[in-house]
Order: C-alpha cells, then sequence, then structure tokens
C-alpha cells in the first residue's frame, strides 16, 4: 500500500464538551440535516399550496420515528446478542469511557431501521393528518431525506466509523484514531455523493417536472433506487459491521437494501403507468 499518497485521517469526533456533555460532529449534522429538511419540505408545500403546518407536524413525527427506528434497526438487525443481555442499554445514550461515563447519544443507528420507522409514522400523518395516501407524504418526505442521508454520513466520517476496505486508491483514508495503517475506501463519502445527486435530481423532479412529481410514487420510487442500490453496491467495498456477517454472500446492510430496490423499481413502473394526480390546493394562491 502506498500510505504516502493517502488521506491520514485524524478528526475528533466531538466539537466540544461541557463537563459530562459531549457536542459532536455526528449529532450535529443529524440536527442540521433535520432543520433543512424542515425547511425545504415548508417551501415545497408552499409551492403547491398545501398546508404549510404539515411541515411542523411532519417533522415531529419523522424525527421520532427515525431515532427510535434507526435506534430498534441496529439493535435488532446488527447488536442483538448483546442488546439481548443489555436491554437497559438500548435507549440509554451513555458510554463508559476512562474518565467515567458520557453523555454520547446512541453508539449504533441503522439507516434500515430508520427507514422502517419513517413508513410507519407517515402512514399514520397520512391517517391523521392529510387524509391523503401514504405515497402522497412519502413523494414529498424523500426528497430532504436524501439531503439529511448525505449529512448523516458525513457524521460516520467524523466519526471514523463506517467505511471500506484496504485500497490503492490516492484518496484511501487512513484512520488513525482506529489505528489503522493502512488505506481503506472513504466509503461514507461514496455514500454522500450519491445521495446528493439523488437529492438534486428529486429536487428538479419535484420543482421542474410538474407531470412527474404529480405521479403518485415516482419520486419515492427514485429515492429508494438511488439510496438504496447506491448502499447495496458500495456495501462490497466497505468491511462488514458485524462479525457474523462475514460468512455472508450478502451482508446485513444489503439483504436489507433488497426489499427497497424492488419497491422502488415497482414504484416507477407504477407512476408511469397511470396517469397523474393532482390534489386541490388548500391555500388560496393570490
Amino acid at each position: 500500500m502506498h500510505t504516502l499518497l493517502a488521506i491520514h485521517w485524524n478528526v475528533s469526533p466531538e466539537i466540544f464538551n461541557l463537563g459530562p456533555i459531549s457536542i459532536r460532529w455526528y449529532g450535529m449534522m443529524f440536527a442540521v440535516g433535520f432543520l433543512l429538511g424542515l425547511t425545504i419540505i415548508t417551501k415545497m408545500l408552499n409551492f403547491e399550496g398545501s398546508d404549510p403546518v404539515w411541515g411542523e407536524k411532519l417533522f415531529v413525527y419523522v424525527i421520532i420515528a427515525t431515532i427510535v427506528g434507526a435506534r430498534l434497526g441496529h439493535v435488532f438487525f446488527y447488536g442483538w446478542e448483546y442488546y439481548s443481555q443489555h436491554l437497559t442499554e438500548i435507549f440509554l445514550p451513555i458510554a463508559k469511557g476512562v474518565d467515567g461515563y458520557k453523555f454520547v447519544g446512541f453508539q449504533g443507528l441503522a439507516s434500515h431501521g430508520g427507514a422502517f420507522g419513517i413508513l410507519l409514522a407517515l402512514w399514520l400523518f397520512s391517517v391523521r393528518v392529510t387524509k391523503r395516501p401514504l405515497l402522497w407524504t412519502l413523494d414529498r418526505l424523500v426528497v430532504p431525506t436524501a439531503l439529511v442521508g448525505a449529512m448523516i454520513r458525513t457524521g460516520n466520517l467524523m466519526n471514523s466509523e463506517i467505511y471500506g476496505v484496504a485500497t490503492n486508491l490516492p484518496w484511501g483514508f487512513i484512520y488513525e484514531r482506529n489505528h489503522e495503517t493502512i488505506p481503506k475506501h472513504p466509503t461514507h463519502i461514496y455514500e454522500a455523493i450519491c445521495y446528493l445527486i439523488t437529492f438534486a435530481l428529486l429536487m428538479y423532479f419535484y420543482f421542474k417536472k410538474k407531470d412527474l412529481k404529480d405521479r403518485t410514487g415516482f419520486l419515492s420510487g427514485v429515492f429508494f433506487i438511488g439510496i438504496f442500490f447506491t448502499r447495496f453496491l458500495i456495501e462490497f467495498i466497505k468491511e462488514n459491521q458485524e462479525a457474523f456477517e462475514s460468512g455472508m454472500t450478502l451482508n446485513m446492510g444489503q439483504w436489507l437494501s433488497v426489499p427497497f430496490i424492488l419497491a422502488g423499481i415497482y414504484l416507477i413502473y407504477n407512476a408511469l403507468t397511470h396517469p397523474p394526480v393532482v390534489y386541490k390546493n388548500i391555500l388560496n394562491k393570490t
């Protein structure tokens, strides 16, 4: 390995700390991503004449569903062997270090679990708030979600976690905080770039292609393929997150991506073979 050509990465995951409270880049990226998401979805609702207050209500539904779903996804899909013996740690955002216990946020979130949690929350939101089909809400939520996904992967970079296998490429990262000595694929950067491309496409389709925007499920299908097909491919050069994955032809992340990829293909096909559906504006435009 040509380590002289590699990028030596030793950034602290902490921005600063106040006693037992540790403010980390990952948590900051998560929070900023959600605030940007709320701003974008509010702009979208105003653009089409829907009630912008829905954006604030949807924010509450989604943030709770994302945290709970992503946490439970990690617990059940990746760490049940451990958490089944330590049930109190499932929702205990405390870590023990050399200086004692610190509040650091949850040490393990799974994007697939977050996706399942969000789908459940959207169903409740659609039934209780918009009175419109789940896919109508999902088509709007996926636009800012792609941006949030990119920011979360940036948080993974700052944590020096979830990276790839060894590489000779000149942009390989040596993660010094993890005592790595050879360059590894910065897969979190690969994913973040793909997620940003997906976000740009969704914004274009929503604001510039009315015929596609109003085809129920089209934007959701593009999102599922853009995010989860990317995830499926990049997993081939990513280190396994758990030991049990070492003997698997496809790892857990890839198996969990397959249903979303298939759903994306179906949604795009269904959207393009059915006429657009336009809902009446709730707000009067002047």
